[in-house]
């Protein structure tokens, strides 16, 4: 790794801040070959702040350390991309990042769909929807429909039939997901056990 300190008449790189497991930009700071060089041997991300004119360990006061997963440059050797496991919000003002964002994990389209879940489930019984009539059926009733849909993604899967099998499966994560909330969780709490397995 090569940094181009010489492209800033200070010396100074931009330093984007990311959580290695959510992929979510936490902060943005600079960095010059000092605190690059302190982050790299201490595991701990460190800054040169601007505002105190010293290099500054992120956390050395809150404790809320950025610990160092990866650290990268970009294709013109002029902006590092660090990859890091936060402890506590990395914002001063205490939120999770400096966009005033939680540092949760995105699962794209899932987590809106997730978010839909979970607004038929506040209204289940005020409003008239499929998933809010499931929920008002109670636990065996969605527990049974993903039972049915698992067997149907089986037998779908043993024909060459691509379309039915994939929506199958889309019927099954759809009411798997149902069943997460009726339980009290969300596809975050099953990754943290695929996390820790995988560890």
């Amino acid at each position: 790794m090569k940094p181009d300190f010489s492209k800033n008449m200070d010396g100074l790189l931009p330093a984007i801040i990311q959580d290695e497991q959510t992929k979510n930009v936490l902060m943005l700071g600079y960095m010059n070959k000092e605190a690059m060089d302190k982050t790299i041997e201490s595991k701990k991300v460190t800054f040169f702040s601007r505002t105190k004119q010293r290099l500054w360990t992120k956390g050395e006061e809150s404790g809320n350390f950025l610990y160092l997963k990866d650290i990268t440059l970009d294709c013109d050797n002029d902006t590092f991309l660090v990859l890091v496991k936060p402890k506590g919000p990395t914002c001063h003002t205490g939120s999770d990042t400096c966009w005033n964002t939680n540092n949760k994990s995105n699962f794209g389209f899932l987590s809106k769909l997730e978010d839909v879940i979970s607004d038929r489930r506040e209204q289940a019984n005020e409003e008239k929807s499929y998933v809010a009539s499931l929920f008002q059926k109670g636990i065996n009733k969605i527990a049974q429909k993903v039972g049915e849909e698992a067997v149907e993604v089986i037998i779908e899967a043993k024909d060459n039939d691509d379309d039915l099998f994939l929506n199958e499966s889309a019927d099954l994560l759809f009411h798997y997901l149902i069943l997460l909330q009726a339980k009290g969780y969300t596809l975050s709490d099953v990754e943290n056990i695929l996390i820790n397995r995988h560890k």
